[in-house]
């Protein structure tokens, strides 16, 4: 009877040891910086452009999806269509200073952007509504549309980046890429 108790408490502490290293496994994982294997990275994550000009702050906060295999810009999102230019909420712009965007006056403050791609040109879309999720955009809430100019990537980029380049003194450029697109737009600070 004694040597059943004790067997029988030897493989209580032997499973209960092994239990307890197995749930031990993902806390030790997370402690040391590492994801757990069930965690999955977002497919959309966010990111920021930014760029001072004349000395003040402009900022873009979006979400970079990717392709994933898809043909997105005149596929999923067709040509004709406003697009919510990221993913997941919408695409913010916040000005320290007042812009000329393309053609458009564009007073300091926090607008949201969109763009409606064509074959030819798109239309860089800043709409005063803020705050909302990507896909929910009003028109008689846009500041205004101006005209952007392309080039083509040599090859195909899968994440689509927001990004202000070229930048000297008051003007950077604003580029959308994606795919084999590379739209931008003149940005000045007034």
């Amino acid at each position: 009877m004694l040597i059943r108790s004790l067997a029988t408490l030897a493989c209580t502490a032997l499973f209960a040891t092994a239990g307890f290293a197995q749930s031990a496994a993902p806390m030790q994982d997370h402690m040391s910086g590492m994801s757990a294997p069930s965690s999955k990275p977002l497919l959309s994550p966010a990111a920021t452009a930014q760029v001072r000009l004349d000395g003040k702050n402009i900022v873009i906060h979006y979400n970079a999806p990717s392709l994933r295999g898809r043909k997105m810009i005149g596929g999923e999102d067709p040509y004709g269509k406003v697009w919510r230019t990221g993913a997941n909420p919408a695409t913010t712009l916040i000005t320290k200073a007042n812009l000329k965007i393309g053609t458009l006056d564009v007073p300091a403050g926090t607008y949201t952007i969109y763009t409606l791609p064509s074959p030819d040109t798109w239309l860089l879309i800043i709409n005063k509504q803020t705050g909302q999720w990507g896909t929910e955009y009003h028109e008689d809430r846009d500041l205004g549309r101006t005209p952007m100019k392309n080039n083509t990537l040599p090859t195909s980029q899968e994440k689509m980046s927001i990004s202000f380049e070229n930048a000297k003194g008051n003007t950077a450029q604003l580029h959308i890429k994606w795919d084999k697109a590379d739209e931008y737009v003149t940005v000045t600070a007034e």
